[in-house]
C-alpha cells in the first residue's frame, strides 16, 4: 500500500516534510539549550488552513512550531517574523500572548522560516463547548465580553509604546488592503468559481465606497473566537489570541468587520451562517448578540461604528480571497489535512453577504 491509499500514512509523511523530527530536535536543543529536545514528538494542531501548526513535546516541556504551507505562497503572505515580533511586542501589555521563544529565519534547516512559542493550556471552541465548561447562561455571556474587551484592549495598546511603531502604514490602510486582496484573488482565482464575477463586482463596489478610516492601531487581521484560547478554569477569561499572521498597523474596525462574520447569532439566515464558515456555539442560550458585542466595544472604546456595514463587506471579500487560496494550496496538495478543497462552497455565500452588508442589510 502506498500513502496515496493510507491517509494516516500520507499526513505522516508530510508532517515530516514540514517539520522534520531529527531538524527540529537539533534546533531546539541548541536554541533552548536543553539536549532533551533531540527525543521529542511532533504533532500537527487539526484546523490551520494557513500556516501550519505542530505541538512539539519532549521531557523538556511543550512548545508549538509555525511555519508557512508548503508550497504556493503568496508575496507577504506567511511571514514567521512579523508574527514572533508582534507576540514578542505584546508579551508585557494587557493583550494574552503565548510567549515567544526563539525564531529560525534559515530555510536550511526545515525548508522554511519558522518560529516556537510556549504551549498555553486552553480550549480552542468552534461549534462546541469542551464537556462540563461554560454550562450556565452567565459563563457562556462572559466568554463573548471577554473576546470583545481583549479586542478592545488590543486596539488601544500605543504601538511605538511596545516597539511597533513601524510595524505597518496606518495611513492608506484600506486602501492598500483593497489593492493587497484583489492581487490575491487574482493569484488565485479559478476560472470555474461559480461567484468569480459577483466577487470581482464586490471589489469594485468596495474601492468605490471606501471610507474615511480611522487607523494607527494594532490590529489582529483575524480575530475570532476559535483564533484565541479560552482559560480552561475560568470561562470568559482568554488564555492568548492566536495566529498573527495578518497582523499589522491599521484600522480597528477592519477587525470588528471580520468579527461580525464569524459571531453568529440564533436565527440567522442559511447564508449568513454559511458566510460564518463554520458552525458556532455562539447561537448557543447566554452568548451575546452581534449588537450586544458591537455595544460594549463601542462604549469601551467610544469608536464611532456608523461605518460598520462597508467592514463587513471588506471582511467578507477579504474571506473570501483567503478561501479561494486555501482551495488552489488544498488542489496542489501543499496544505496537510483535508477538506481544502471544499471550502471553495464557502466563498458564494461569503460574496452575497458582502453585497448585503455595502448596501446597509446588517444582519
Amino acid at each position: 500500500m502506498t500513502t496515496e491509499d493510507d491517509p494516516l500514512a500520507a499526513l505522516t509523511a508530510l508532517s515530516e516534510q514540514a517539520a522534520p523530527h531529527d531538524a527540529v530536535g537539533s534546533y531546539l536543543a541548541t536554541a533552548l539549550d536543553d539536549d532533551a529536545w533531540r527525543d521529542l514528538s511532533i504533532e500537527l494542531v487539526a484546523g490551520g488552513r494557513s500556516n501550519l501548526t505542530f505541538v512539539v513535546s519532549s521531557s523538556a516541556g511543550d512548545v508549538v512550531l509555525r511555519r508557512p504551507p508548503l508550497s504556493n505562497r503568496l508575496p507577504t503572505a506567511h511571514d514567521m517574523a512579523r508574527e514572533h515580533r508582534v507576540i514578542s511586542a505584546l508579551w508585557d501589555t494587557n493583550v494574552p500572548v503565548p510567549r515567544a521563544r526563539a525564531l529560525c529565519t534559515d530555510e536550511e534547516v526545515i525548508g522554511a522560516p519558522f518560529y516556537v512559542m510556549d504551549r498555553v493550556p486552553g480550549y480552542i471552541v468552534r461549534d462546541a463547548l469542551p464537556r462540563s465548561y461554560a454550562e450556565t447562561e452567565a459563563e457562556r455571556e462572559a466568554i463573548g465580553h471577554g473576546l470583545i474587551d481583549v479586542l478592545a484592549d488590543l486596539h488601544a495598546v500605543d504601538p511605538a509604546s511596545v516597539g511597533l511603531g513601524d510595524y505597518g502604514k496606518p495611513d492608506g490602510y484600506l486602501a492598500r488592503q483593497i489593492r493587497r486582496w484583489t492581487g490575491q484573488w487574482e493569484a488565485t482565482r479559478q476560472q470555474d468559481e461559480p461567484a468569480r464575477e459577483d466577487l470581482d463586482r464586490l471589489a469594485e463596489r468596495l474601492r468605490d465606497e471606501m471610507p474615511d478610516a480611522p487607523t494607527g492601531p494594532i490590529v489582529h487581521g483575524d480575530y475570532r473566537l476559535d483564533n484565541t484560547l479560552l482559560d480552561p478554569d475560568t470561562p470568559g477569561k482568554v488564555a492568548a489570541v492566536l495566529d498573527w499572521e495578518l497582523s499589522t498597523l491599521g484600522d480597528p474596525l477592519a477587525d470588528l468587520g471580520l468579527l461580525y462574520i464569524y459571531w453568529q447569532d440564533p436565527g440567522d439566515s442559511a447564508t449568513q451562517l454559511a458566510a460564518g464558515l463554520i458552525p458556532s456555539v455562539t447561537v448557543l442560550p447566554g452568548f451575546p448578540t452581534r449588537a450586544q458585542l458591537l455595544d460594549r466595544y463601542a462604549t469601551r472604546t467610544g469608536r464611532d461604528l456608523s461605518a460598520l456595514p462597508w467592514y463587513v463587506g471588506f471582511g467578507c471579500f477579504k474571506l473570501a480571497v483567503i478561501l479561494a487560496g486555501v482551495a488552489a494550496r488544498g488542489r496542489a496538495g501543499a496544505m496537510i489535512g483535508e477538506g481544502f478543497v471544499e471550502v471553495a462552497e464557502r466563498i458564494k455565500p461569503l460574496v452575497e453577504v458582502g453585497h448585503q452588508a455595502l448596501s446597509g442589510k446588517l444582519a
